[in-house]
């Protein structure tokens, strides 16, 4: 069967993808290892695997496109869960508040708060959150296990028509394990309180294997208001067949509960009302839950494969914040409760067919991602130390989306294959608010042409292009919004739907001996930005923008045993409308760098170094207040006591730097301050060194 793509009008293509996505729900399948990869191995060079990362030549369609398997994830010491995005190069996971909280995410010039436009999933599931009560896009990855990692496969750039919502500055795509090497059980104790307790095993059941591991953590940290975090976390997970014709069933719950130290008025630390790890609202914290179940199936008939996947999850969110002290209530203060409770349900059906374009393989791809989220309430309350004040507003918000994409992968020659795809998104808000003003219903629909080329391989080199329009859609409360909840004055609503596009050029090498190198040259423009409020404690609309930037990206097997990785990330971000007040994004990412030495298994020993930088900041729109830079050192040195009993020791921020995990502007009030507040530079301290031993027996 041979089909030409430009010989396909929208409306054929839409038709197709129905059939298709018909197809695909009756003759479920399949298998996670690569749900993420749209091109079957067709003519492409073949593709060296090192161990740790899956980039070699011909493996993708970007030169800022990989994976990170397993064995890399085990090598190196994190913080918290969510640092395992920061294998991805150019990414920054950091935090401002208590650790059952949503990481700050950074990356390609953008301080994405929460998870706005960086799209994750975790075995199959989204992880962002549409309309949430604290941010558009929160991406909680607390629940997720390290050691169930099978690998993290990463995209950057809207160039993918499998990639929809969140994902302008990229997506990671989190596959968990069907089969266990090993059963693992270990227990970790460290500084400042830190314990956790972790058992893993997979066995075989009928025809296939049942996976399952139960974790459980607690965390004071150094704060003068401990963090009093405890986390338990189970996963179950059942698979059968192999790649072709398989499936897998996961189940998982996760509970968290803890106290926050929010970012704190450096005045405060000057004047000596706080120390530098005191808190100015002690109460403030939070509890949360979520409970997931997914399937991922595939099948595959001949020349075409059948793909679903297809999940629900209960998710629900307490959480109380206070950001500007006494600025709006000088007697009770300013503390705020954000309160989220939802369900979701989403499905994922897509098809891939294998086929000739004359002399040419290729494959051609539809699909559809759609996803119901019924949100009981998303409110915000005033409150003082945790109990009620009064309500600012309370919503029931349900937010439906369909997305039907399609593209065309075809391998021309041994030096040029493309990809030319598009998706179509279409969003119904309904909103039912406590103010009945901001009530009402809105419905919206894009569409993202996507364009890559890849040239190549010449003396192991290739050459990549990429294009395309992508966007984010804002919360389904702004597109409803006609009076401020707080001062009941005139509120303009925001476009639902917000238009990005993006352009890449780059070149991956493997000339020199032992070293994948790769170099990707981008730009980034967003028709509005998300902008976190403080005062609100969410995201709202704001001014479009522009951002361009570098990335280099090295991985070096010195040695069997030896690894060396170094990345570079240099970007420019503006606004691109004129204002008086400036055209600086506050919180934009200039320059990111990480070195890693990883010795792999020498005589029992083994030994990660890892050096990250996070460049300085502008802070406010002029760029007359900056951040400073961070630089962190974390080492893990680990020793086999026996063949299946080992001892590791991590220790975090080796050389004990005062530094900012993050830093905003904004103006606040403490006690005894003028009414109008007093602007001053916000701030949650990294941690100071911190000493883990992990013992972990092997059965």
């Amino acid at each position: 069967m041979e089909l030409s793509i430009k010989k396909v009008t929208k409306g054929r293509v839409l038709a197709r993808a129905a059939e298709a996505i018909c197809a695909s729900v009756i003759s479920l399948a399949i298998f996670p290892d690569t749900v993420n990869s749209a091109e079957p191995a067709l003519t492409a060079p073949e593709v060296e695997v090192i161990g740790n990362y899956d980039i070699g030549i011909g493996s993708s369609e970007a030169a800022s496109e990989g994976s990170v398997t397993a064995r890399r994830v085990a090598t190196r010491p994190v913080t918290r869960p969510g640092e395992v995005l920061e294998f991805i190069p150019g990414v920054i996971i950091s935090q401002h508040s208590g650790e059952g909280k949503a990481n700050q995410y950074f990356l390609r010039g953008y301080n994405l708060d929460h998870g706005t436009d960086l799209s994750i999933s975790v075995a199959g599931v989204p992880v962002n959150l549409r309309t949430h009560a604290h941010g558009q896009g929160w991406a909680d990855l607390n629940f997720l296990i390290p050691e169930l990692v099978q690998r993290v496969d990463f995209r950057k750039g809207p160039y993918y028509a499998e990639e929809g919502d969140f994902s302008t500055a990229g997506a990671a795509h989190i596959e968990y394990a069907n089969i266990l090497p090993r059963g693992v059980a270990s227990a970790t104790v460290g500084s400042f309180g830190y314990e956790r307790a972790l058992f893993a095993n997979s066995s075989s059941l009928g025809d296939g294997h049942l996976l399952y591991a139960f974790e459980g953590a607690g965390y004071d940290g150094p704060w003068v208001n401990p963090d009093n975090y405890h986390r338990f976390n189970g996963v179950l997970r059942y698979s059968q067949g192999d790649r072709e014709n398989g499936f897998a069933v996961t189940g998982f719950g996760y509970d968290s509960k803890w106290n926050s130290t929010d970012q704190v008025a450096q005045r405060a630390i000057d004047q000596g009302l706080i120390s530098r790890f005191g808190a100015t609202d002690p109460t403030d914290g939070g509890e949360t839950s979520r409970y997931n179940l997914s399937f991922q199936g595939r099948r595959t008939e001949g020349d075409i494969q059948y793909l679903m996947d297809a999940y629900a999850f209960h998710y629900r969110l307490n959480l109380w914040s206070n950001f500007t002290y006494f600025l709006d209530d000088p007697v009770n203060g300013d503390q705020f409760l954000q309160v989220d409770r939802r369900n979701v349900i989403g499905v994922n059906p897509r098809m891939i067919l294998s086929h000739k374009l004359g002399s040419a393989n290729a494959a051609l791809q539809f699909g559809m991602q759609a996803q119901r989220d019924d949100i009981g309430k998303v409110a915000l309350y005033s409150t003082r130390a945790r109990e009620i004040l009064s309500t600012t507003r309370d919503d029931s918000v349900k937010e439906t989306s369909v997305g039907l994409y399609a593209e065309e992968f075809v391998q021309w020659n041994e030096w040029f294959r493309s990809t030319v795809g598009a998706r179509t998104d279409l969003y119904q808000f309904n909103v039912n608010s406590s103010i009945a003003a901001n009530s009402g219903n809105h419905n919206d629909n894009i569409t993202s042409p996507k364009l890559s080329l890849v040239f190549g391989p010449w003396a192991k080199t290739e050459y990549f292009f990429n294009a395309g329009y992508g966007f984010h859609s804002n919360d389904a409360r702004g597109t409803a919004i006609t009076v401020d909840p707080k001062t009941l004055s005139p509120a303009e609503q925001v476009t639902p739907l917000v238009r990005t596009r993006g352009a890449e050029v780059g070149v991956r090498t493997e000339i020199i001996p032992k070293l994948q190198s790769s170099v990707a040259v981008w730009a980034l423009k967003q028709a509005s930005e998300l902008v976190f409020s403080g005062d609100a404690g969410t995201t709202e609309a704001g001014r479009p923008s522009y951002r361009e930037g570098v990335e280099w990206t090295n991985h070096y097997r010195a040695k069997d045993w030896l690894l060396f990785d170094f990345d570079l990330s240099l970007s420019r971000s503006r606004f691109t409308d004129f204002d008086l007040v400036g055209d600086q994004i506050p919180g934009s990412i200039e320059r990111v760098a990480s070195f890693s030495a990883t010795v792999d298994q020498i005589a029992g020993w083994s030994f990660n170094w890892t050096t990250r930088y996070f460049g300085p900041r502008p802070l406010i729109e002029d760029n007359s207040v900056r951040s400073q830079s961070t630089i962190l050192t974390n080492i893990r040195a680990g020793y086999l006591l026996e063949k299946n009993l080992k001892l590791s020791m991590d220790v975090l921020n080796l050389f004990d730097r005062e530094a900012s995990n993050i830093d905003y502007f904004y103006s606040s009030r403490l006690p005894g301050e003028p009414l109008s507040g007093v602007d001053d530079i916000h701030l949650h301290p990294t941690e100071p060194r911190m000493v883990r031993l992990t013992l972990t027996g092997y059965f």
